[in-house]
């Protein structure tokens, strides 16, 4: 299995309400030299949350003791910029298993859906009832339901659909990536090759 598998997620998030994050921001590029998905969370908005000396910047939200949760919402055109894997891979790696924006760039959010975490785009207007729920109470919920796609804010009940392709769906409910995907109807395609005429 490539990753946990997503059917429904009920967690408190963190507010990113920053518009055009482009993934150089989510991880700058002298930390791409790894080819593992592994502690790239450590640098995950590295400039942003670190000051030269590594010290902590107190007024970055990840350094905000208040805000928790696996759920990242994030400004619009939330993952713009060049086309590298590895800021899907910190976003997992730091523990979110979902990103909230009302605009997504296109690679990015296939880079998500390929590792497990679940890009869910919503209207401008819902990504504002949501930064102002979070900032009136940081301990408010969000519930993704993949299966029914839709995401609820808990403390009005208020809620939207999203959209997902039926195979990208599929895939993280079971916790596939691409390859476990062919692994797992090998036998549907050996059957389909030994109908082939040669």
């Amino acid at each position: 299995m490539a990753y946990d598998k997503f059917t429904i997620l009920r967690s408190t998030a963190v507010p990113l309400p920053i518009e055009n994050v482009d993934t150089d921001q989510i991880i700058p590029a002298r930390f791409l030299k790894a080819t593992e998905r592994v502690g790239f969370g450590d640098n995950l908005f590295r400039d942003w949350r670190y000051n030269p000396d590594n010290t902590p910047k107190a007024d970055f939200v990840l350094n905000n003791p208040v805000y928790s949760g696996k759920i990242l919402v994030g400004g619009k055109n939330f993952g713009s910029g060049s086309s590298r894997e590895h800021a899907a891979w910190a976003i997992y790696d730091y523990g979110f298993r979902c990103v909230v924006s009302s605009f997504f760039a296109d690679i990015f959010k296939n880079n998500c859906l390929n590792i497990g975490v679940l890009p869910v785009q919503v209207s401008p207007e819902f990504a504002d009832k949501i930064f102002t729920a979070i900032h009136s109470d940081p301990k408010a919920e969000l519930e993704i339901n993949l299966p029914e796609q839709t995401i609820t804010l808990l403390p009005t009940g208020e809620q939207e659909k999203f959209d997902i392709s039926s195979y990208k769906k599929e895939n993280m409910m079971n916790g596939f990536d691409d390859i476990d995907y062919l692994q797992n109807i090998k036998g549907e395609i050996e059957e389909f090759a030994s109908e082939l005429p040669f």
